[in-house]
C-alpha cells in the first residue's frame, strides 16, 4: 500500500508538471528598455455575475484585422479564460502620451450593445506580464437602481496605464479612467468614438518576489483575520464541548451497560436482555442495497483522498492568487489518479460483506459521482453555448477530458478494483448473526432517519458556516481567499464532528434495538451536505447580486454537485467512524 502510494504521488506531480507550469510565478521575465511585454485581453461580464463572461472582442472595440489567441492550457480552458492579444502597445519603460488606438464610428446595434453592458456593470479583465488588471465599460446615473429607464450612460473611451518597475522587471499595474474623458450612450443613435490609451512608468523598491503579496493581503488584514480565527475558535468550542458531552454520556451509558451485561453468578438468569446488547445477533447484518453502499463508500474515500491532495498543494503555495485554472487542473488530474482509490475500497469493502458481482460495482463506482456531473455539465454546457459564453467548453477540450477518463480513469478504477477483490477474505465480525433478521420496534418521529439526519447535520455545519462565506465569496464572487492553513483546520474539524455525531446517534439507535445502522450512519454523516446546499440558498438570495438564468443555473447546478461530493465524503467519514464504535462495543462483551 505505501508503494502504491508513493507512485501515486509521483504519477501526481509528473502529470501536474505536463499540464500545467506550477512555479511561485507564473511570468519571471527581465526587460530591458523598449522590450516587448506581453499583454493579454481575457474577458468581460457583468461584475455580479461570474459565470457569465465573454470574449474580449464580443463588445465592438477595436479589433486588428487578425485576433491573435493565447494559447491555454487545460485549467485555463475550464476556468473560462480565452485571452487575445490586447489591442494595446505597452514597451518596457516607454510612456506613452494619450495616442489614439482607431477612431470608430459605432452603429445604433453597437451603440446598445455597449450601453447594455455598462448598465450590467460589465468589467473587462486583462493580463500584463502575468498580472491581472481589471476596469469598468462606462459608468450611468440613474435616480433608481432598480429601475434603470431613464439612465443617462456613459462609455470611458480613454484608459491610462500607471505602471510599476524594479530595475529590470514589472512589479505592479494599475488602470485609470479619465471621467472626462466619455462618449454619451444615452441615445439610440450613432456615435463616433476615438478609443485612445496612454502609459506612465513609475520606479519602485518593492521586490519581485513581493509582487503577488497585494492580493493574498486581502485575505490577512487584522479584520478578516479576526473573523477567520473567531470562526476557528468557534468550531474548537464546539468540538470540545461535543466531545466531552459524548465522552461524559457514553462512558457512563456505556460502563453501566458493561457492568449489566456481564456474567456474574449472583445475576438472575432469567434477566431478560435490553438495549444495544439485545440486538448483538443482528446489529452485523449485511445491508441492503450492498453494491451500492460499497460504492458510496469507495466514491466517498477517493473524494476525501482528492481533498487532501488538494489541501497539500494549496498549503505548499500552488494556488497563488491569479495562477490561472491551477485548481481545475490539479482537480481534473488527482481525481482521474485516484480512481484506483475508489475502486480498491469499493470492491475490497463489497467482497468483505460477501458481494459477488464485481463488474457491478466498479460500474456503479464509476459512474456514482461522475455520471451526476457529467449530466450537469453537458445541461451548463449548452446553456452556456446558448449565451456564447466563455465558460462553454471547445470541443478540444472535451476530447482531452475523454480521453484522460478513457485512458487514465477507467483502467486505474478496474486495476484498483481488481486488486481489492483479492485483498479480502471476508469481514470479521465480533459477533455471529442470526439466521433471521429481528423486528425492529416502532420508533417515535424524532428517530427516523430524516429527524436523525437533520440533527447529524446540523452540528458539523455549525462549525464551517462562517468560513463558508468567504469561500463562497471567493469562488463566486471577487474576494480572494489565499489563508489555506485556517481552512484545513476546519476541514479537519468538520471531520471530527461529523465523527463524534455520528457516533452518538449510532449508539443511541442500537439502544432502541434498531439494527439497520449501516446505512443511517452514512447518511447522517452525508447529511451535512444538504445543509451547505442549504446555505447555497441563502447566499444566493441574501448574500450576493447575481441574477439571470445562466448564472443561476451554473450556481445551483455545480454547488448541487459539491454538495453531493461532501455528502459521499462525510457520508464515508461517518460510517467509518460508526463501523470502529460498534466494533468495539461488541468486542467488550461476550456475545453468545
Amino acid at each position: 500500500m505505501e508503494k502504491s502510494t508513493a507512485c501515486l504521488v509521483r504519477a501526481i506531480v509528473i502529470l501536474w508538471c505536463c499540464l500545467s507550469n506550477v512555479t511561485s510565478d507564473a511570468s519571471d521575465h527581465r526587460y530591458m528598455k523598449g522590450d516587448f511585454v506581453p499583454f493579454y485581453a481575457n474577458k468581460v461580464g457583468p461584475f455580479h455575475n461570474p459565470s457569465e463572461t465573454y470574449r474580449y472582442f464580443d463588445l465592438p472595440f477595436c479589433s486588428p484585422a487578425n485576433v491573435e489567441e493565447k494559447r491555454e492550457d487545460l485549467g485555463e480552458v475550464l476556468n473560462g479564460d480565452r485571452l487575445v492579444v490586447a489591442p494595446y502597445k505597452l514597451d518596457f519603460q516607454i510612456d506613452i502620451e494619450p495616442e489614439s488606438i482607431c477612431t470608430k464610428r459605432l452603429t445604433i446595434k453597437e451603440v446598445a450593445q455597449f450601453r447594455h453592458a455598462v448598465l450590467k456593470d460589465y468589467f473587462y479583465q486583462m493580463y500584463y506580464d502575468d498580472l491581472p488588471i481589471w476596469g469598468f465599460l462606462g459608468k450611468f446615473d440613474s435616480e433608481d437602481k432598480d429601475d434603470q429607464t431613464g439612465a443617462i450612460v456613459h462609455l470611458f473611451k480613454h484608459v491610462h496605464f500607471e505602471i510599476l518597475y524594479n530595475k529590470d522587471r514589472i512589479i505592479d499595474v494599475f488602470i485609470q479612467n479619465d471621467p472626462q474623458a466619455v462618449v454619451d450612450l444615452t441615445e439610440n443613435k450613432e456615435v463616433e468614438v476615438d478609443f485612445t490609451y496612454s502609459a506612465t512608468w513609475v520606479e519602485t523598491d518593492t521586490p519581485f518576489e513581493k509582487r503577488l503579496e497585494k492580493y493574498s493581503q486581502t485575505s490577512s488584514l487584522s479584520h478578516n483575520l479576526e473573523i477567520h480565527w473567531f470562526s476557528v475558535i468557534n468550531s474548537c468550542a464546539t468540538v470540545l464541548l461535543l466531545t466531552g458531552f459524548l465522552a461524559i454520556i457514553l462512558m457512563r451509558v456505556l460502563k453501566n451497560d458493561f457492568v449489566k451485561f456481564t456474567p456474574d453468578e449472583e445475576a438472575v438468569d432469567d434477566q431478560e436482555e435490553s438495549g444495544w446488547k439485545y440486538i448483538h445477533g443482528d446489529v452485523f447484518r449485511y445491508p441492503r442495497f450492498k453494491s451500492l453502499f460499497a460504492a458510496a463508500l469507495g466514491t466517498g474515500t477517493q473524494l476525501f483522498t482528492l481533498t487532501i491532495f488538494i489541501f497539500m498543494l494549496a498549503l505548499v503555495g500552488v494556488f497563488y492568487p491569479y495562477n490561472r485554472g491551477a485548481l481545475f487542473t490539479a482537480l481534473v488530474i488527482i481525481y482521474a489518479l485516484t480512481s484506483g482509490i475508489a475502486g480498491y475500497y469499493a470492491a475490497s469493502f463489497y467482497y468483505m460483506i460477501e458481494g459477488k458481482n464485481w463488474v457491478k460495482i466498479l460500474l456503479l463506482t464509476g459512474s456514482l459521482f461522475s455520471g451526476p456531473l457529467f449530466f450537469t455539465f453537458c445541461f451548463l454546457n449548452t446553456v452556456a453555448l446558448a449565451y456564447n459564453a466563455t465558460a462553454a467548453l471547445p470541443f478540444g477540450t472535451i476530447v482531452v477530458i475523454f480521453l484522460i477518463w478513457t485512458l487514465v480513469t477507467s483502467p486505474l478504477l478496474v486495476l484498483g478494483g481488481i486488486a481489492g477483490k483479492n485483498s479480502q477474505s471476508g469481514f470479521q465480525a465480533p459477533c455471529r448473526t442470526n439466521k433471521y433478521p429481528r423486528e425492529i420496534p416502532k420508533l417515535p418521529w424524532y428517530r427516523t432517519t430524516l429527524a436523525q439526519m437533520a440533527m447529524a447535520g446540523f452540528l458539523p455545519f455549525s462549525a464551517i458556516y462562517i468560513e463558508l462565506y468567504y469561500i463562497f465569496a471567493s469562488v463566486w464572487g471577487h474576494q480572494i481567499y489565499t489563508i489555506y492553513s485556517i481552512l484545513f483546520i476546519v476541514f479537519i474539524i468538520l471531520l471530527i464532528v461529523t465523527a463524534f455525531v455520528t457516533v452518538a446517534l449510532t449508539y443511541f439507535q442500537l439502544a432502541t434495538e434498531d439494527h439497520e445502522w449501516w446505512w443511517r450512519s452514512f447518511l447522517c454523516g452525508g447529511s451535512t451536505g444538504l445543509f451547505i446546499y442549504g446555505y447555497c440558498l441563502y447566499y444566493y438570495y441574501a448574500r450576493s447580486d447575481m441574477s439571470g438564468f445562466m448564472q443561476t443555473s451554473f450556481f445551483f447546478g455545480y454547488m448541487a454537485c459539491v454538495c453531493y461530493g461532501f455528502f459521499l465524503m462525510l457520508g464515508t467519514v461517518g460510517f467509518r467512524a460508526a463501523l470502529i464504535f460498534v466494533r468495539h462495543i461488541y468486542h467488550s462483551i461476550k456475545c453468545e
